[in-house]
């Protein structure tokens, strides 16, 4: 009887089983972190953008935070990422607040400027020697009333006080001879000179270039024009420190009949202006 072999059948690969509980890491928390964390901290580079940085750096922190967590429970294999991420985060909320702090602060500075703009810094009268003797004379005759507002004109040597420390003081004005090559005078005319003393009791500098000093003359209130010879004319110029002063010399043109010289002096833009009744 034949025997009969069967022929050798081929081997099938080897193929290793699959390991249970073996999972895909989870990134996707430490990606989105870093990505959310960069956006952030570049918003907050913005000022304006305050509250973007702080919306995306806090949910940028706890997605880090979350990605490190699965990265500990092997569950993640990008903790480097997480971390980044959560470290962006925090990055922007402090850009986040440190923008909102300037943002605010340039909003309430620019109300304060347009509010001192638009009303300006107002000045009460502080009168000279001469017009307290003469004052106080007449208070012994008159009841003092309380309601009864300060003159908005004041006198020669007066002092006008504003409400930010600085004090503008006009002398009584004097007879002057121009120089012989003087501008602004008018053959006919008398010409007048007045001292202008401006005090700075404020706690900041007081720029005096911006300081405008003019002169009406006469009862129709014509402009007293300004004279020019070298000795007077000038003008403020530079800055006064705290707790100085500086006095300037001006001259004006006036019609040879005038018995008042209105002088009106600005301290500038932010500053309202104050008026000096002055005898000739």
């Amino acid at each position: 009887m034949s025997q009969f072999t069967s022929p050798p059948q081929p081997q099938q690969p080897y193929a290793p089983g699959h390991e249970p509980g073996l999972r895909p890491a989870r990134n996707g928390l430490g990606i989105s972190a870093l990505v959310l964390g960069i956006i952030g901290a570049v918003s907050g580079l913005i000022p304006l953008l305050f509250w973007l940085a702080g919306t995306l750096g806090v949910i940028a922190l706890v997605l880090g935070l979350a990605g490190r967590g699965r990265a500990k429970r092997g569950e993640a294999s990008n903790k480097g990422v997480a971390t980044f991420g959560a470290v962006l985060g925090l990055l922007a909320l402090v850009l986040s607040v440190v923008g909102a702090v300037l943002t605010f602060k340039a909003v309430d500075d620019a109300v304060k400027d347009i509010s001192k703009e638009v009303s300006g810094s107002s000045a009460s009268a502080k009168p000279g020697a001469a017009a307290d003797d003469k004052k106080g004379d007449a208070a012994e005759d008159a009841p003092a009333s309380e309601d009864e507002p300060a003159a908005e004109t004041l006198e020669g040597r007066d002092t006008a006080v504003y409400d930010d420390g600085v004090e503008v003081t006009v002398s009584g004005a004097a007879a002057y001879t121009p120089g012989a090559y003087a501008a602004g005078h008018t053959k006919g005319n008398r010409a007048y000179k007045v001292s202008v003393v401006i005090e700075n009791k404020s706690k900041e500098k007081f720029d005096s270039a911006l300081v405008s000093v003019d002169a009406r003359a006469g009862e129709d209130g014509v402009d007293a024009e300004q004279i020019f010879d070298g000795k007077v004319g000038e003008g403020f110029t530079g800055t006064v420190l705290p707790g100085k002063k500086i006095t300037v010399q001006f001259a004006f043109d006036a019609p040879s009949d005038a018995k008042h010289l209105t002088v009106e002096v600005a301290p500038g833009f932010d500053w309202d202006a104050s008026q000096w009744e002055l005898k000739l």
